[in-house]
C-alpha cells in the first residue's frame, strides 16, 4: 500500500509539494474602450467590470500595472450611428483602439497592449467580416433557398488592415478572433508589407469555439449578431481533433503565440495543443460567461469566492497555459494575492 496523505497532513506540506501556481504575471487583462471623457461604466452582466473612456483607461492600467498586472487586451465599443456593414471605424489609422494604444504606451510604456482584431464591434450587422448571400437547394423538397453568410476572404483584408493600424499605433501584439480561414497568413503578410511585423506579435485565437459562455460579452461589446449566429466560422465544440488542427495551421501561417477559448469547458484542448506544441506560449481565455458564473454563484452565497477563483486559474494553469485572460485579474490582486 501507497501512503500519499503523508504529502496532506498540514498545510506547510501541501504547499511544499503544490507545483502549480498563479501570479500577476500570468494574467492578461481584458477592458472595454469607449468613446468620450471621464467615464467609468459599469456593465451589469458583468459585476465589477466597466467600460473606460480613453483617461480612465489609462488611469485604470497603471493601477493594475502597481498590482504586477502588465498585460492588457482592448476591445472596442463604438456607437451604433458609426457601425456600417464594412465595419470602417475599426480600421482607421484615428480608430478608438489605436488611440488608446498610444495612450496607454505614453503613460505606462511597458504594459504589453494586446488589441482584439475583429470586425463585430463596428459592423451594423454584428458579424465578424463581410456578409455575402448565397443561394443553395434546401435540404427537404429541392426548394432554392438565399443563405445569408459571412464571407471569408473579402474579410481577410479588413481584418488585415485593422491589425496594421493597431500596430503603427504601436499595439505589442494584435490578436484577430474573427475565425476567419487564413486570417494569420493575412496579417502577418501585411504587416511585413507595412515594415511592423518585428515590433508586432500575433496572438492567435486559433481554438474559438462557437460557446454559449460568451453572452455576457456581447452585452458589454455591443457585438451580438443582429441576425443568426456564428457557428459557420467559430468552431464546433462537438470535435474532438480539429482544435489542434486549427493551432497548427495558424503556426504554419506565422502566429507567435495561440489560444483556447473557453478556458475551464476546454481544458483537454489546451492540454492536448501545449503537449503537441509545447515551444509555443498558450494563452486561455476565461471568458465573460465563466466569469459571470462565478461571480453570480459567489453573490448568492452558493461558493466561497476566493477559493473557486483560484481552483479554477489554478485548472487552467495545471492544463498548460501559460498565460490566462480573465476579467478576474485585477480583483485576484487586489483581494487574494
Amino acid at each position: 500500500m501507497k501512503r500519499f496523505r503523508t504529502f496532506r497532513k498540514d498545510q506547510v506540506t501541501r504547499d511544499k509539494y503544490a507545483d502549480v501556481a498563479v501570479n500577476a504575471q500570468d494574467f492578461i487583462y481584458p477592458y472595454f474602450v469607449v468613446e468620450g471623457e471621464g467615464i467609468v461604466e459599469p456593465i451589469p452582466t458583468m459585476p465589477g467590470i466597466n467600460r473606460y473612456s480613453i483617461d480612465t483607461l489609462v488611469q485604470d492600467v497603471q493601477e493594475i500595472k502597481k498590482l504586477g498586472i502588465d498585460k492588457v487586451l482592448l476591445f472596442g465599443v463604438v456607437e451604433d450611428d458609426v457601425k456600417d456593414d464594412r465595419g470602417s471605424a475599426a480600421y482607421t489609422e484615428d480608430a478608438l483602439i489605436c488611440r488608446a494604444v498610444k495612450a496607454i504606451k505614453q503613460a505606462v510604456p511597458d504594459v504589453i497592449v494586446i488589441t482584439d482584431v475583429c470586425l463585430c464591434e463596428y459592423t451594423s450587422h454584428g458579424h465578424c467580416g463581410l456578409l455575402v448571400t448565397r443561394t443553395e437547394p434546401a435540404v427537404e423538397g429541392g426548394v432554392i433557398q438565399k443563405i445569408i453568410d459571412v464571407d471569408n476572404d473579402t474579410t481577410l483584408p479588413l481584418l488585415a488592415e485593422m491589425a496594421y493600424v493597431h500596430a503603427k499605433a504601436g499595439a505589442d501584439f494584435v490578436a484577430p478572433s474573427a475565425m476567419m480561414d487564413g486570417q494569420i497568413e493575412a496579417l502577418d503578410k501585411r504587416l511585413r508589407e507595412g515594415g511592423l511585423r518585428g515590433q508586432t506579435r500575433i496572438l492567435a485565437y486559433s481554438a474559438k469555439y462557437a460557446s454559449a459562455f460568451y453572452g455576457p460579452f456581447r452585452d458589454a461589446a455591443d457585438s451580438a449578431p443582429s441576425f443568426g449566429d456564428r457557428k459557420t466560422y467559430q468552431m464546433d465544440y462537438r470535435t474532438h481533433d480539429q482544435g489542434l488542427e486549427e493551432i497548427a495551421a495558424d503556426l504554419e501561417e506565422g502566429a507567435d503565440w495561440t489560444m483556447v477559448k473557453p478556458a475551464l469547458p476546454y481544458l483537454d484542448v489546451i492540454a492536448r495543443a501545449v503537449g503537441r506544441f509545447p515551444q509555443v506560449p498558450m494563452v486561455a481565455y476565461q471568458v465573460s460567461g465563466e466569469y459571470s458564473m462565478l461571480k453570480a454563484a459567489a453573490q448568492a452565497g452558493y461558493l466561497d469566492e476566493q477559493r473557486v477563483v483560484y481552483e479554477s486559474l489554478i485548472a487552467i494553469k495545471r492544463a498548460g497555459a501559460q498565460y490566462i485572460i480573465t476579467y478576474y485579474a485585477k480583483e485576484y490582486q487586489q483581494r487574494w494575492a
